[in-house]
């Protein structure tokens, strides 16, 4: 057998010269929107509108229009919180862990991670602010001296979050920046335009895709991804700690921090994949974001849907094996009580479905995978449910239980949130290539990703 006959399968398919790579990547955003993208843009738009009535109805009412009741004073808008923050975790794994292990296979979708990574914290971030009761407010949960003498609660892990997660976002936005350099620099070369030439100039900061320029630009690439790679294992970890550092049944575990990794990691993939097979067959990204890469991506979410299903069943062990009644009873209860249809369908989401994926037919099968990926999402969003609101609503007095009910407002909320992301990424996907143009000419020129010094926009 020849040494061609055992190489791994090529990451980008087919032998499409430079000038290729630039036509074709940069298609979205040379050429008019269509139909189809207005249509979409609208409907996107619309959930978001839905989402800003309900909100701004909160702010005029108060929180009275949620579902929230005594004691479940935590629901809705803190899963949601947990929900996108977890989303937003693929990216920067994409990116920067696997750049620093040299996995080519993530050149075709790095880029497209990175950006919905920053939408996903974006819209984590408005939950808290809602859930503040004055946003207006929200700048005192820094420590900077005031005029009111307010200083903060360092021993509290809900300020634990705002350090997190404006870390994680700060270094995340600048590593997708950074990445992007080059690639502005190509369309503004391309750039019919005045007004597009203006604009990519000044977001290429010069670049000439001279060789000092390479250089710098590789090292400050690999610092980021140094600097990235932790934050993807702190954020969700921290996040964990608001529920692990109580005494409330149920949160009150020792799990809780790389459990909340690994469940974050699986859904930012799930999302991740369910938009890229969208986009890939749209914009005819096949031989780019290819069905290599898309099977890789299932046994990463394999491995992480059989690390949270551990997970769940090691939590009904701690539960017996600490002999606290009270634990014992969270447990029992979530299975078994009346939020058991919220359990299964967890169970089933993220346990039963992804083991299919030990199946290679079904890893390659586009709309198997798209499926098993929406229902990954589904069941991450009532894994957040299950855990805020089963323990909430049967604590210490059964004389205070009550049953958990959301609102119309609970769920335009939700509903707007996904219209902000979605709007967020119709908007990208027309200003910024969602693939890097750089890496896949690296790639093809046969170096590592971001170890080429040429720029390659004007090559035959």
């Amino acid at each position: 057998m020849s040494i061609e006959a055992i190489k791994e399968p090529s990451v980008i398919e087919g032998r499409p010269t430079f000038v290729d790579i630039d036509e074709q990547i940069s298609a979205p955003i040379d050429k008019s929107p269509n139909i189809k993208y207005f249509i979409a843009l609208g409907i996107t738009s619309t959930m978001l509108l839905i989402g800003i009535i309900c909100i701004g109805a909160t702010f005029f009412y108060g929180i009275g229009l949620w579902g929230n009741n005594n004691p479940v004073g935590w629901a809705f808008d803190i899963i949601n919180f947990v929900f996108w923050v977890g989303i937003g975790h693929a990216g920067t794994l994409i990116s920067a862990i696997l750049f620093l292990f040299r996995q080519k296979w993530r050149t075709g979708i790095a880029r497209f991670a990175e950006g919905m990574t920053i939408f996903a914290v974006m819209t984590a971030a408005l939950f808290p602010l809602i859930h503040v009761g004055r946003p207006w407010l929200a700048g005192y949960l820094f420590p900077y001296p005031n005029q009111h003498h307010l200083w903060v609660n360092f021993t509290s892990p809900l300020l634990w979050d705002v350090f997190a997660v404006s870390t994680y976002f700060t270094v995340s936005f600048v590593f997708w920046y950074i990445g992007l350099i080059p690639d502005f620099a190509t369309l503004r070369d391309r750039a019919k335009s005045r007004i597009k030439k203006i604009v990519y100039s000044i977001l290429s900061l010069g670049w000439r895709f001279s060789n000092r320029h390479w250089h710098n630009y590789e090292m400050i690439y690999l610092i980021l991804a140094g600097f990235a790679t932790p934050l993807v294992l702190s954020v969700h970890t921290i996040v964990s700690f608001d529920f692990a550092v109580s005494i409330m049944p149920g949160w009150h575990t020792t799990i809780f921090p790389p459990y909340f990794v690994a469940g974050a990691v699986f859904s930012g993939f799930a999302m991740v994949q369910n938009v890229l097979i969208i986009i890939r067959k749209i914009f005819n990204f096949e031989h780019i974001i290819t069905l290599n890469t898309l099977e890789k991506m299932n046994k990463i979410m394999l491995a992480t849907g059989t690390m949270v299903g551990y997970a769940y069943g090691m939590e009904f062990f701690i539960a017996w094996y600490s002999g606290s009644q009270f634990e014992s009873f969270v447990f029992v209860n979530r299975a078994f009580g009346p939020y058991a249809w919220a359990y299964w369908i967890m169970v089933s989401c993220n346990v039963v479905f992804p083991q299919l994926f030990w199946f290679k037919k079904i890893r390659r099968n586009i709309a198997i995978m798209f499926v098993i990926a929406v229902l990954v999402n589904v069941g991450m969003w009532f894994e957040r449910f299950v855990i805020i609101v089963t323990s909430l609503a049967h604590d210490f007095m059964p004389s205070s239980w009550a049953y958990y009910k959301p609102t119309l407002v609970d769920f335009g909320i939700l509903i707007g949130s996904f219209g902000l992301f979605f709007t967020l990424l119709l908007l990208f996907i027309k200003a910024m290539p969602v693939i890097s143009i750089a890496e896949v000419k690296a790639v093809l020129d046969g170096a590592q990703p971001h170890h080429t010094h040429n720029g390659g926009h004007n090559e035959k």
